[in-house]
């Protein structure tokens, strides 16, 4: 069964913080009659620090949509390569070994997709199979790794590259003062992620089971407002409440799998915000505790998205402590509302003596090298 081996994860050098978020809805913001209650929303996140591409002041100036998605371009082929080098590195393969590259982002647009660009510029083989997913939003980190396990289902030994890319400040909207758009200028962060599905070997979450669903009736939940200054997101308030209708369906799929969702071994879990988490504890009846990575990535990095769940898995790599056949899922949440999820268990590859060992590898492949040590960007392993 294919294996999901430990992502790389990078966020830019440009901090926000809390006490930045909260000094400028204040400024930008002051005469508006429920400011109050949106600074109560905003430190009720637990969000203490976001990292964006571009300085806060840069950020807060709109220069069009035609610039923001040339910004948005710039980054992605600037941060892209070396991120894909550390996964395919924490993978132990090389470019001309992926198969397939499934590319995920809700926050820029690109024809053709930057798996065109990557393909061209990074050595990856000319027939490399190319499936970019846009309309997913933050659901499409858990839905990257589901195509990549039917890929590599079907394909028997072939390798999936997932590359999650979003620059979640790029869709900032200076105008729009709704409840909702001033809680998620508090929320959302920036990140750039990658992770490797082997179709053979290798040290991570043996991916054994997946599935979708969609509550009904509830598009227009989360949603994107196309206009001429680009992407407004919309954000219901119903949605905090959404995990009593989708605890079930998690249980249901763990369940066709002989488990039980309240005695994993552990939980990757889309940190849409703390309420997600804290209802789902509730729901499945496990401890806060059981959801340590999601919500450590919402403290420092905001909801970045697509790019969550590879950052809480690779929280696990780090922490350690799992051994072979211990059971686990991930799910990813995002607009429909759409859960994708996953369910398998921990395999230790033979070669390697602990479960999550730091990679151990060396340094960044020198072709990109430079390229990245210029944007002074802050790399995971």
């Amino acid at each position: 069964m294919p294996i999901l081996c430990k992502p790389a994860v990078d966020v830019p050098e440009n901090i926000v913080t809390l006490d930045d978020t909260l000094r400028l809805a204040s400024r930008l913001h002051a005469d508006h009659p429920r400011l109050d209650l949106a600074l109560r929303l905003i430190r009720n996140t637990g969000v203490l620090k976001r990292h964006t591409i571009l300085p806060l002041e840069e950020t807060l100036r709109h220069p069009g949509f035609e610039q923001r998605n040339l910004a948005y371009e710039h980054h992605a082929k600037l941060r892209v390569p070396a991120v894909v080098e550390r996964a395919l590195k924490n993978a132990e393969l090389d470019v001309s070994e992926i198969d397939v590259i499934i590319y995920v982002s809700c926050t820029g647009f690109m024809m053709p997709s930057l798996t065109a660009w990557m393909i061209n510029s990074m050595g990856f083989r000319q027939d490399t199979r190319q499936i970019p997913i846009a309309q997913l939003g933050c659901a499409a980190g858990g839905a990257a790794i589901n195509r990549a396990h039917d890929f590599c289902t079907a394909h028997a030994g072939a390798n999936a590259l997932i590359v999650s890319c979003e620059f979640c400040s790029m869709c900032y909207q200076p105008t729009d003062d709704d409840i909702g758009t001033l809680l998620s200028n508090g929320l959302f962060g920036d990140a750039v992620s990658a992770a490797v599905v082997r179709g053979q070997g290798g040290t991570g979450m043996r991916l054994e089971r997946n599935g979708s669903y969609l509550i009904p009736d509830t598009e227009d939940w989360i949603s994107y407002a196309v206009k001429e200054t680009g992407f407004h997101f919309q954000l219901d308030k119903r949605v905090p409440g959404t995990m009593e209708p989708l605890a079930p369906v998690l249980r249901k799929l763990v369940g066709e799998h002989g488990w039980d969702a309240s005695g994993l071994d552990f939980y990757v879990i889309h940190a849409g915000g703390p309420r997600i988490l804290d209802d789902l504890c509730r729901f499945l009846d496990v401890e806060p505790q059981a959801f340590q990575h999601s919500r450590a990535t919402l403290t420092e990095y905001g909801n970045i998205a697509s790019s969550v769940v590879l950052e809480a898995l690779r929280r696990q790599f780090e922490a350690g402590g799992l051994r072979s056949a211990d059971t686990g899922i991930i799910a990813g949440f995002g607009p429909g509302i759409t859960a994708e999820m996953s369910v398998g268990s921990w395999v230790v590859d033979p070669k390697n003596e602990v479960a999550g060992d730091r990679d151990r590898s060396g340094p960044v492949p020198v072709s990109w090298s430079s390229a990245v040590s210029s944007t002074r960007t802050k790399e995971r392993a």
